[in-house]
């Protein structure tokens, strides 16, 4: 399966071997979020059996396919999972550092696999020698003491006993050493649907406790029939199994417990593979998903896009001709058949978005895993609250998501966040809290990252603005508070005093603006010194196809993206007022900055405007409002954008370009970045002016 001496996997393979390793990884990491929600050293059972399993599939897949030192550390982490277990180790600091730590090495040592170096060498390849380091550190057994063995003291059948795997005696263990009650649950099905009944008694068991194990019930059987006995761990009461229960034939008893003499304890022995036996549980049902790689999904979106300028151009055509003389029978069928076109093709795009949808828990997740990490290294004890894991996004949208909410939970943890004995003594609880959630809102996602430490002390921006040569010291007070917080997402600021492994290296929040408004969406910032800091992102739900508003601007059409349109209002030249520098107009009691597209982009000379009345796009995201001011509206169309390439790409404003049939090219006006920079130029013409 490898090129020849180089353990390379085969080029018609790689793709296959690198997607279904990602979603080993993935898997891994959305299991490992559940292990620290457990206490007393013992983490979920099920949980650790999930991560065991993961790291058991990618260490068998990495060997197959020849990349060998992602195979070893999937072979070492497999051993540790097996004694965490098997409760040889139990679940520490050392243990879930190793964990954490796993994730982001497997990224790494993937990456290396998809660029052909996989013998070692490399900076993945000395990450992962050092996270063997740690996992072998975390394997050694503590000291054993002497103890009776539990399973002395439970009334259980030698016979059952004697064909338990050494994984089941030991969750049967810990569950008697805890004080939990074990029942025994037997019941028998017809043999030819015995799966299904036993897959129902076991999903009702699992609702109230663990099930340890399930085998024939021995001497136990009656024509076509087969009896199981399932073990059940539990601390709830009695009648709660039964309730459980209610309904089915089932046979309930709790097995008794006597005094066990103390025994020696023994020394750690390697668990043998377990003896193939009747689990009872039905096979897993067929994954009705298929991969598909993003850029196949963007060639059909182009294809889409096409078939979308070809429909325009047939309903121009059919409206070209309404006044020829031909028969109106041939007229009306052209325009029935394209209208029948338009409506297959919204059901083609609508179909072809909603592949390209993904649910936000996939970047959420691997957030969330940073945060135990960040949280660890800086001492401070956090707790997270995910909601709204389940919204989706365009998956482009998400992978660019993930570097911008990554830096604004770093900076909540170092800046935000006070240590626990910081929180303590102001009346707080030493655990801090972090929120991270999505909403939906029509045609945007709404993206919070909120935190409950000290807030954003508005009088150290203004100070650090002045130092830094931001604002002049005349003007400082005169800011408002949006200024003063819009001061943040000036390049290199930092209010930090010392350079932290976290923060405070002046890269900061004005990289999260710009990648924020390359997506086309804007981010606000609420906060409450004392009370927390809350940052909110809009974004668009998808930059494929869009509707779109087309507007004359100077003789030349743009097309103005329609999630972003809230209204469209006529003006008078004579009721637009100046106020700080920014030409505005009352729309229903509210002040309403406006931008003059033809000035903007350099259509028309600087001065006012020649005509006595104008237009007003009135377009929002999050709490901000403008009205871009255009020279007509020239109807409404389904757009596909298309990128402008290197020398027109970095243009502030336009977010792309888009066919409109019959060879007519407009560009596509970026709304967030307009309504950034027109909103921030005010700050920025105090300081220059």
């Amino acid at each position: 399966m490898t090129d020849k001496g180089k353990g390379k996997p085969k080029s018609k393979s790689l793709d296959g071997f690198l997607a279904e390793a990602q979603e080993i990884i993935e898997a891994f990491s959305r299991e490992l979020l559940k292990i620290g929600r457990t206490t007393g050293g013992e983490a979920d059972p099920d949980t650790v059996n999930a991560l065991f399993r993961s790291a058991h599939s990618l260490k068998g897949l990495a060997g197959m396919f020849g990349a060998s030192r992602l195979g070893a550390l999937g072979h070492a982490l497999e051993d540790l999972l097996d004694e965490l277990r098997m409760g040889r180790v139990p679940m520490n600091g050392a243990v879930e550092g190793a964990l954490l730590d796993a994730v982001d090495v497997f990224a790494a040592l993937l990456s290396d696999v998809q660029a052909g170096q996989t013998a070692g060498g490399t900076e993945a390849a000395g990450l992962a020698d050092a996270l063997e380091d740690k996992i072998r550190s975390a394997r050694m057994p503590a000291a054993l003491v002497a103890a009776a063995d539990p399973l002395d003291a439970l009334s259980l059948d030698p016979s059952v006993r004697g064909v338990l795997t050494e994984y089941e005696e030991h969750r049967l263990r810990e569950n008697v050493k805890t004080g939990k009650a074990i029942y025994r649950a037997r019941a028998a099905f017809d043999m030819a649907s015995f799966d299904k009944g036993l897959s129902d008694l076991s999903g009702r068991l699992k609702q109230v406790g663990e099930i340890i194990s399930t085998l024939p019930a021995p001497g136990v059987a009656a024509g076509e029939r087969i009896t199981f006995d399932v073990l059940l761990g539990t601390a709830r009461p009695r009648s709660q199994v039964d309730e459980a229960l209610a309904g089915l034939e089932v046979q309930v008893a709790e097995l008794e417990r006597a005094a066990a003499p103390a025994l020696p304890a023994e020394a750690p022995k390697s668990v043998p593979a377990p003896a193939p036996r009747p689990e009872g549980a039905p096979s897993a049902p067929l994954v009705q998903t298929v991969r598909v790689d993003i850029g196949k999904l963007d060639r059909l979106m182009n294809i889409v896009g096409e078939l979308v300028i070809a429909k325009s151009n047939l309903l121009s055509v059919a409206e070209a001709l309404k006044g020829e003389r031909i028969p109106t029978e041939v007229s009306a069928q052209l325009f029935r058949e394209g209208r029948n076109l338009e409506r297959r093709l919204e059901e083609l795009q609508a179909g072809v978005l909603d592949v390209r949808m993904v649910p936000l828990s996939q970047v959420f997740d691997k957030l969330a895993r940073m945060l135990r990490k960040v949280a660890r290294d800086a001492q401070k004890d956090i707790e997270l609250e995910v909601r709204g894991g389940d919204v989706e996004l365009d998956k482009l949208i998400v992978e660019e998501l993930s570097d911008p909410l990554m830096h604004l939970i770093r900076n909540a943890i170092d800046h935000g966040i006070e240590s626990p004995e910081t929180r303590e003594r102001a009346g707080k609880p030493r655990r801090g809290k972090l929120a991270l959630g999505a909403t939906q809102k029509g045609n945007h996602v709404v993206v919070e990252v909120s935190d409950d430490g000290k807030g954003i002390d508005r009088r150290r921006v203004l100070e650090v603005a002045v130092e830094r040569g931001l604002v002049a010291a005349s003007d400082a007070a005169a800011l408002s508070e949006r200024d003063v917080l819009a001061l943040l997402f000036q390049p290199g600021f930092s209010t930090a005093r010392e350079v932290s492994e976290l923060s405070g290296r002046g890269v900061g929040l004005d990289v999260v603006k710009t990648n924020i408004a390359n997506l086309s969406g804007v981010i606000d910032v609420l906060t409450e010194e004392g009370r927390g800091t809350q940052m909110v992102i809009t974004l668009p739900i998808t930059l494929a196809i869009l509707q779109a508003l087309i507007v004359d601007v100077s003789g030349r059409a743009y097309a103005i993206p329609l999630n972003s349109v809230l209204e469209i209002t006529a003006f008078r030249e004579a009721d637009v007022r100046t106020l700080q520098g920014r030409e505005v107009i009352d729309l229903r009691h509210a002040t309403l900055p406006l931008v003059r597209l033809g000035r903007l982009f350099r259509l028309e000379p600087e001065g006012p405007a020649g005509a006595a009345q104008g237009f007003a796009v009135v377009v929002g995201l999050g709490r901000e409002r403008i009205g871009l001011v255009v020279d007509g509206l020239l109807g409404q169309r389904d757009v596909v954008i298309k990128p402008l390439g290197r020398v027109l790409g970095a243009v502030r404003g336009i977010a792309g370009a888009t066919d409109l049939g019959q060879r007519k090219t407009v560009l596509v006006l970026d709304v967030g970045a307009i309504l950034t920079e027109t909103l921030e130029a005010e700050p920025r013409h105090r300081q220059t002016g």
